[in-house]
């Protein structure tokens, strides 16, 4: 998952019982008693509790979990699935570099396997952005907000605006977009990830064929930098979205992909080499 700021993990319920804990206020008067005891001076004695009650909030603010070991079982679906299958993909292209026979085209297999994982890389993190979209969208109640929003409406229909209600209806408003335009966001997505899988298992396929000598090496790793170079895009086009809500400047945000355009696979290029 994404990595909280320290602001996100101090607002938690472990930080809030420790500020609140009787074993807190505790140690803050036993430290400060001791400082008393040893003969310093009270303000001083004062600054040796609070610090010691200051360690026993900052322990308990969450940690940061490690996000660079994939782990999709961490994730919901449909995005668990989409890292399993990248991964299982992955696997399959290995055990085929595996049973080369030894020589060039074998160690122009492995380097393209080394490309493949930066792109599984970029699909775990895409999964994961995609999974805490989902998880934005469930806390958003837009039905709620939507069914307050006609209430509004109503109430102004039958006695009239005014600055509050107003607010109101604009703050409503701002709820129900800022969910729709996640939605889509997510829709987006997950028809692009989905997409990407199969060319991982695309590639599988043609990686056996230049193993027996069928294929040509050359177009197989034109075709990984393409799918890997579109995984990056896809990320890259989340995080502008991301940026973009949480700066809610209030215009329309931007889809990894527009929803009506057709996802068509680039043309192959030509390879650069003669066939092997």
């Amino acid at each position: 998952m994404a990595r909280l700021s320290f602001r996100d993990r101090f607002f938690t319920r472990p930080v809030s019982n420790a500020l609140t804990s009787p074993w807190s206020i505790l140690l803050f008067g036993a430290a400060t008693a001791a400082g008393i005891i040893a003969g310093v001076p009270i303000a001083i004695a004062g600054v040796i509790g609070a610090a010691a009650y200051a360690g026993k909030v900052a322990f308990a603010v969450p940690r940061n979990q490690r996000t660079d070991k994939i782990d999709p079982f961490t994730l919901k679906e449909p995005w668990r699935g989409y890292v399993s299958s990248a991964q299982a993909s992955k696997a399959r292209f290995d055990r085929t570099v595996e049973s080369t026979r030894e020589g060039p085209l074998r160690d122009r297999l492995r380097d393209l396997s080394g490309r493949l994982e930066d792109g599984i890389q970029e699909s775990w993190k895409i999964a994961c952005r995609g999974d805490d979209i989902d998880g934005a969208i469930s806390q958003l109640d837009t039905r709620e907000a939507q069914a307050e929003l006609e209430q509004v409406r109503d109430q102004i229909g039958r006695e009239g605006s005014s600055p509050a209600l107003e607010s109101t209806l604009e703050s409503l408003k701002a709820t129900i977009e800022s969910g729709q335009r996640m939605q889509r966001v997510s829709r987006s997505t997950r028809d692009r990830l989905r997409l990407l899988d199969a060319r991982f298992d695309e590639l599988v396929a043609r990686a056996v064929e230049v193993s027996v000598g069928a294929g040509d090496s050359d177009v197989l790793g034109n075709d990984v930098d393409d799918l890997v170079t579109e995984l990056e895009s896809l990320r890259l086009a989340i995080d502008d979205t991301r940026r973009a809500e949480a700066g809610d400047s209030g215009q329309a945000l931007p889809a990894p992909a527009p929803e009506d355009e057709p996802q068509t696979r680039p043309q192959t290029r030509p390879p650069t080499g003669p066939p092997r």
